[in-house]
């Protein structure tokens, strides 16, 4: 991927999908996201702890602004539509320029689990590396135990590749990792019984 393709998410782009409006992080949305990141239900998967306070969470949304403008940060926010409410992530954790693949990563407030909203945020995002960016492949690495998270995957093409036992130290717990990738081709051929839109 070339830097010009890397260089979008200087001034990341808002995407939609039938119920969403993805678009840039702001502090604005400290509230919202303290509203589901103080859970640990939510962290229990993932690598970062519970947020601790929305002083905290301001001043993270704050930091990440600097990071969008470096063109190092590459999550949106997932907001509903009908409400502008913020109810969690989704985008790429990293790029291997070299092989034109990327890693993806979601999170959503457990109020909205269980009503296919990740899988439509992930399709987006999947939809928009390889249409917009032209990757090769896109993976996603999940805990052993997010079963959830595994379906998500499923639902938007990835199959399981590999499963790495005990491979990552996680909050003093190494952990099995499971890996799931699609490649663009397998990607184009999928059918979904949602739509996006651009």
């Amino acid at each position: 991927m070339n830097k010009s393709k890397f260089s979008v998410f200087k001034k990341i782009p808002s995407v939609t999908t039938p119920r969403l409006i993805m678009r840039k992080m702001l502090p604005s949305d400290s509230e919202d996201m303290f509203e589901y990141a103080k859970n640990p239900a939510v962290t229990r998967y993932l690598l970062w702890e519970e947020h601790v306070n929305k002083k905290f969470t301001h001043s993270y949304l704050k930091f990440i602004q600097s990071q969008y403008a470096a063109g190092n940060f590459y999550d949106w926010a997932l907001t509903l539509a009908e409400s502008g409410k913020m109810i969690g992530t989704c985008g790429f954790s990293s790029f291997d320029e070299s092989n034109n693949a990327a890693e993806v990563g979601y999170v959503l407030s457990p109020d909205y689990w269980r009503q296919g909203i990740a899988t439509e945020a992930l399709f987006r995002v999947m939809r928009f590396g390889f249409e917009e960016l032209e990757l090769h492949r896109i993976y996603a690495r999940i805990m052993e135990g997010n079963t959830a998270s595994e379906a998500v995957a499923r639902k938007c093409g990835m199959r399981h590749e590999a499963t790495l036992c005990k491979a990552l130290l996680v909050k003093g717990e190494y952990r099995t990792i499971k890996i799931y990738a699609v490649l663009r081709e397998e990607f184009q051929k999928l059918s979904f019984s949602f739509e996006t839109e651009s």
